[in-house]
């Protein structure tokens, strides 16, 4: 079983092939679900939340995207 690492040092967290792919699904999802123009910047925050929960042990595609939304919605614009 390959893993990918994030980080580096004691804080690292390891994500299997299977877990990549959960992952990439949730984006993906994620990004379909906001309307056209999707932001470079919107996205980022989609990605960093998906790999927060993921890097939480949440392993669900749905509950990831649900969250990432979330997460957007809530995020402070600048």
């Amino acid at each position: 079983m390959t893993l990918v690492a994030k980080g580096v040092g004691p804080s690292a967290v390891m994500y299997s092939p299977e877990v990549i792919e959960i992952m990439s699904a949730a984006l993906e999802s994620s990004v379909k679900s906001l309307p056209e123009p999707v932001s470079a910047t919107q996205v980022h925050y989609l990605a960093e939340s998906i790999l927060h929960s993921a890097g939480r042990g949440e392993r669900d595609a749905g509950a990831l995207e649900r969250i990432a939304l979330v997460e957007l919605r809530i995020a402070p614009r600048g």
